[in-house]
């Protein structure tokens, strides 16, 4: 039995405190992942996790072979592609999360380019608008939209999406189409927040470089960027988003672009990982392939 890969399989059953969890990430059985583990303590002589009705916890011994084979696994992983220098060879699992609107409009329509330059690599794509748990769900990379919150993780910025203001042709007939800050009063915002029963930010906007908050009335508060999309093409309300994303609905008249000069700051773009020293060369090849996508979509 390949040694590495029942340490590979001890240790996302240690990162999860969870057999069918690590059986999940690693797609394995569940029975597979405990044979796994099994073997590797018969192999070693030590009790390497204390198992019981409710979670799995490492032993002494098992936290500090936890410990050793982490960067080992990754370094094994950064060896096996230390020279080829043909991308088109890379292999093995990536598995990435981002924004549902990130995915669905900028990623996938790209997305053959790089299975066309990397066809070995084994893509998972989770696409959500909740943060996931990038080292307990086994994300090699997640991207992230806005401001950063865990500190934990390594963030490499990838660029910048500007902003529009915008509005559906029905809600600006029948509202008339704000000019000024003031005319604000008379309009809706459809709020957007990352959990419901959160308080929105309002109508945002720069004022001599720096970023201000209006507080606006609003009838809809959602927590998806479908749904937010959604409820400005019916009529809703106005909205405030990356203009990256509503490029056709702009072109085709679905959406107005308003208040020009009243624009939110641009979010930023970032692409997180874990702390490791060494990052397998199919997650550095396709964190480039993000940033030169990102580029190319900020300048379109």
């Amino acid at each position: 039995m390949n040694k590495l890969e029942l340490l590979r399989t001890f240790v996302r059953v240690t990162e999860l405190s969870s057999f069918t969890q690590a059986g999940e990430s690693l797609g394995l059985p569940k029975s597979t992942v405990s044979e796994h583990v099994q073997a590797l303590e018969e192999l070693l002589g030590a009790r390497l996790l204390h198992r019981t009705t409710r979670k799995v916890q490492a032993t002494q011994d098992g936290l500090v072979l936890y410990e050793r084979c982490k960067d080992m696994l990754a370094h094994m992983d950064e060896l096996e592609g230390l020279f080829r220098q043909d991308g088109a060879v890379l292999a093995g699992r990536l598995r990435v999360d981002m924004p549902t609107a990130v995915a669905r409009k900028v990623v996938m329509p790209r997305l053959a380019e790089f299975v066309a330059s990397h066809p070995n690599v084994e893509l998972e794509i989770s696409s959500t608008d909740r943060r996931v748990d990038l080292v307990r769900e086994g994300f090699d990379c997640v991207l992230r939209i806005g401001e950063l919150s865990d500190m934990s993780l390594v963030a490499r910025p990838l660029g910048t999406f500007a902003m529009v203001n915008c509005a559906s042709p029905a809600y600006l007939r029948a509202h008339g189409t704000p000019r000024t800050l003031d005319d604000l009063s008379q309009h809706r915002l459809i709020h957007y927040v990352s959990v419901l029963g959160a308080r929105p930010a309002g109508f945002e906007y720069l004022a001599n470089g720096k970023p201000r908050q209006l507080p606006m009335a609003g009838t809809v508060t959602v927590n998806n960027t479908d749904a937010y999309e959604a409820a400005c093409l019916g009529g809703l309300g106005l909205i405030q988003a990356p203009i990256a994303g509503l490029r056709e609905y702009l072109a085709t008249g679905r959406l107005i672009a308003v208040l020009p000069d009243y624009l939110p700051p641009p979010l930023e773009v970032s692409v997180l990982y874990a702390h490791r020293r060494y990052l397998p060369q199919r997650v550095r090849v396709f964190m480039q392939w993000l940033e030169e996508l990102i580029e190319r979509e900020a300048s379109a």
